[in-house]
């Protein structure tokens, strides 16, 4: 995480902002006032270019104190992808010093689309918040939820043995017999509404929800993927300049479906508008009041790194074992294809008509029975081959993301500090974290939480690579969500406990 300027001291172990407050019985609830924008951030040079990504700003204030929420069609904010360290800084540095707004009540939370942005993308999100708020009006607020459960599925399998893999580009999927239960999903969409208080017209609309965007267009082409043609869907139905900010939540282990098509084009597009017009008719019927509460709550939570030593030897010796079982078979690609595709057809009479088999045992000759049983034996070795070459696979990148985050950690220290987050909008409250939480995070929080309309989002001021549980990092399947990770297993409780301390004080 990157330090805050020096000339703007902040303390944010014990930093709180309440931006309404209490007010005596004769004086007038503060005003909320709201402004939107939204900015072209995509790289010109990226071609093919499939659709637009932008960089969408929503300015809150009730006349006294300011907060903002930008969103961003990019894969993270630091560490992988286009953007680099220096954005945050940047860009809060900028928005102190033209509007007077205070690094801590600035929220930028990233997609985790992987489309790519321009090289300007700071001073491009700047003009986004420089326009919205110079847009400030009167508006009223809502907030409720809505629901979409046919877009995404958990990516994490989890197998007969207790193992649990996952489902990438990256390597083979499991054998659909090893394969016991599925992992849960998050289905909700949390929303805010603001409408102009004049005209009764949407101003924006913010909505959060768990899933990788990651589907891609059939051109291969640059996009903002799934959630960018949700908010287009949204704002096109919204009309006028209304903005639509899509907030990723606990998607760490959350999956498009059909992610590993190969049948047909994958097409980000057609769960976009699912997802759009599941969150556009739950927001018809949120009511939305002149009255809205706003504070915003920002602090450092320190966490501990894990040594992943153990965990990497403990791969290594099963990568070496993996490595002892393959053994030599007569088959090749060439004579197993074919011999595959007999012995499947007819398993009585593969490698010839049933005739030939009845005249053998006419004459009381086995020939056939034995030719059988020897390519099926074959058969088994070569297949036990590729399911072991298959799960070496697995192993050896999961491996290589252990070995990279050991390195780190090593040199880096016992503990990492992150930025967490809290908005409150009216009856919105959103909680954020830096990394890829997993979805039984976010359920976690939002059961905890005494406020109904709780919200997680990860993905948020800065990037720490996954979150999982700490049931989850346990998993001796070695997913990429438990290997791609810095923290250690005491991370989860500590985060969940700063989150609920954050909600009871919104």
């Amino acid at each position: 995480m990157k330090s805050l300027p020096v000339s703007l001291p902040l303390c944010l172990s014990a930093f709180f902002v309440l931006l309404t407050l209490a007010q005596p019985a004769h004086a007038e609830a503060p005003v909320l006032k709201a402004g939107a924008a939204k900015i072209d951030i995509t790289d010109p040079a990226a071609q093919p270019a499939n659709d637009p990504l932008h960089a969408r700003a929503l300015v809150l204030t009730d006349g006294k104190h300011t907060a903002v929420l930008i969103t961003l069609d990019v894969v993270a904010i630091e560490e992988i992808g286009p953007i680099k360290g220096d954005y945050l800084p940047k860009v809060r540095a900028a928005l102190t010093k033209e509007l007077n707004i205070p690094p801590a009540s600035v929220i930028v939370n990233a997609s985790h689309c992987h489309g790519i942005v321009c090289t300007d993308v700071a001073e491009r999100t700047v003009e986004a918040v420089r326009q919205a708020h110079a847009r400030l009006t009167p508006v009223r607020a809502g907030a409720g939820t809505g629901q979409e459960n046919r877009i995404m599925e958990n990516r994490r399998l989890k197998l007969k043995d207790g193992r649990e893999a996952d489902v990438r580009h990256a390597y083979s999927m499991p054998t659909d017999a090893d394969v016991a239960a599925v992992g849960p999903i998050d289905p909700e969409i949390g929303i805010l509404r603001l409408d102009r208080a004049d005209t009764g017209q949407p101003l924006a609309l913010v909505y959060n929800f768990a899933v990788h965007p990651i589907q891609g267009v059939p051109n291969g082409g640059n996009t903002a993927d799934l959630t960018g043609f949700s908010s287009r869907v949204i704002e096109d139905n919204l009309g006028g300049d209304a903005v639509a900010l899509f907030v990723q939540g606990c998607g760490g282990d959350i999956n498009p479906i059909t992610y590993k098509e190969v049948d047909r084009p994958r097409d980000a597009e057609t769960l976009g508008n699912l997802l759009g017009l599941s969150t556009l008719k739950a927001a018809r019927g949120i009511a939305t009041a002149p009255q809205a509460p706003l504070a915003v709550a920002n602090e450092t939570l320190t966490l501990p790194r894990r040594d992943l030593a153990p965990r990497i030897a403990a791969l290594e010796a099963e990568v070496d074992r993996r490595l002892e079982s393959l053994k030599g078979t007569t088959l090749n690609l060439k004579t197993f294809l074919p011999l595959i595709v007999k012995y499947s057809l007819d398993p009585d009479h593969p490698a010839y008509y049933s005739h030939r088999y009845l005249q053998d045992q006419l004459i009381e000759r086995g020939d056939w029975e034995k030719l059988d049983a020897d390519n099926r034996r074959n058969l088994e070795a070569y297949l036990a081959n590729i399911r072991t070459m298959e799960e070496l696979t697995r192993l050896q990148v999961n491996l290589a993301l252990l070995e990279k985050h050991q390195k780190r950690n090593a040199a880096a220290g016992p503990t990492i500090d992150v930025e967490v987050a809290a908005l409150r909008v009216g009856d919105f409250r959103l909680v954020t974290f830096p990394g890829e939480l997993t979805v039984p995070i976010g359920l976690n929080i939002k059961q905890a939480s005494p406020h109904e309309l709780t919200f997680v989002a990860g993905y948020t001021n800065g990037y720490i690579y996954y979150s999982p549980t700490a049931e989850q990092l346990k998993n001796p399947g070695y997913a990429q969500e438990d290997c791609d990770c810095l923290l250690a297993p005491e991370w989860q409780a500590l985060f969940e406990a700063r989150a609920a301390e954050l909600l009871k004080r919104l």
